[in-house]
């Protein structure tokens, strides 16, 4: 179909981080079982290195760069896990890295990309103004820029979630639930998934935080891009926007989006807290937060693939909501 990555390059990518990245593992909850009439196997991305699946691909970009790119260093915009990715993988590589956050990134996710040695800049909370900043610092320091998630070996390092994770579930799984944002990690799922499963669904969950439209959903109704601002929700790792190389493959491969609300994801959090005793940020419940819609559990799907996708959670500002007892 002529798309940026293929199962070859996924596997390539495996080969190459196979020893750099964690194979995360699956688990299973009876309690979500039971919510939901399903069974679900949950992929534990929130035990990859750096906390979150991101690592995947920032490895597979670091570690594929030539050595006379490699010593210039990498740059990368990022509200926190792939700023993080990208400094740890950085620094197993030893080059230098330089990450443009938005103001108000979690301070978990800051400290983290500091402990990598990362150089890190703070800019205005948009896109643009991350966009602006980054070419900016790229072009006075001539560091290789490495994009969040529009970019093969970004997508191909994302994808290596897929093979591993079908391979640890014993049955085949009838549909994967991925969180989506800037479309890499569900653009390189669904490539590796719809090769080695063709029959396998693809649901991305999107967050749409008090607004009543999310940006991929709508791309994916009008078969087109569309042009919306993100919204405003308590995922702040599902900001991003789809890019000329992942929305084919979500135009083309992603059988559904499910639009969560920020209290669709408090709920999914909090089971994930109490009943699975495991911890995931908002982004990385937003795979469980779609499960439980009214639309997904009509879904005539037995076996369900969850990917909690991210654990990188900052307590000081999540606990107050927690607190606020939102309902299950």
């Amino acid at each position: 179909m002529g798309y940026a990555i293929d199962l070859a390059d996924i596997e390539s990518a495996a080969v190459r981080i196979r020893t750099l990245a964690h194979e995360t593992p699956v688990i299973t909850s009876s309690f979500v079982d039971g919510l939901t009439s399903k069974r679900v196997f949950f992929k534990c991305e929130i035990f990859q290195k750096g906390g979150a699946f991101k690592f995947r691909g920032a490895c597979n970009a670091v570690f594929s760069l030539p050595e006379d790119q490699a010593c210039k260093g990498v740059i990368a915009h990022s509200s926190g896990n792939h700023a993080g990715a990208l400094a740890l993988a950085a620094k197993l590589r030893g080059i230098p890295c330089t990450v443009i956050t938005p103001q108000g990134t979690p301070k978990c996710k800051l400290d983290a990309i500091r402990g990598y040695n990362a150089h890190v800049m703070e800019c205005a909370p948009t896109m643009d103004a991350r966009e602006a900043m980054c070419a900016a610092e790229q072009k006075r320091t001539g560091a290789i820029f490495v994009p969040p998630y529009n970019a093969a070996e970004i997508m191909a390092g994302q994808g290596t979630i897929a093979p591993e994770f079908l391979r640890q579930v014993s049955e085949p799984l009838d549909a994967l639930v991925v969180p989506v944002s800037g479309g890499g990690m569900i653009s390189g799922i669904a490539v590796a998934a719809k090769r080695l499963q063709p029959g396998i669904k693809i649901y991305a969950a999107e967050p749409r935080g008090n607004n009543d439209a999310a940006d991929v959903k709508a791309a994916k109704d009008a078969g087109d891009l569309v042009p919306m601002a993100r919204p405003n929700t308590i995922a702040d790792g599902l900001q991003g926007r789809l890019g000329d190389l992942t929305w084919p493959i979500v135009r083309d491969l992603v059988d559904g989006v499910i639009a969560i609300s920020d209290q669709d994801i408090l709920a999914a959090m909090r089971i994930c807290f109490e009943r699975m005793k495991v911890v995931v940020e908002p982004s990385g419940a937003a795979g469980l937060a779609a499960m439980l819609t009214p639309q997904f559990r009509l879904l005539p799907h037995a076996r369900v693939g969850v990917i909690l996708c991210g654990g990188n959670v900052d307590l000081d500002a999540l606990w107050p909501l927690i607190e606020a007892k939102i309902p299950i």
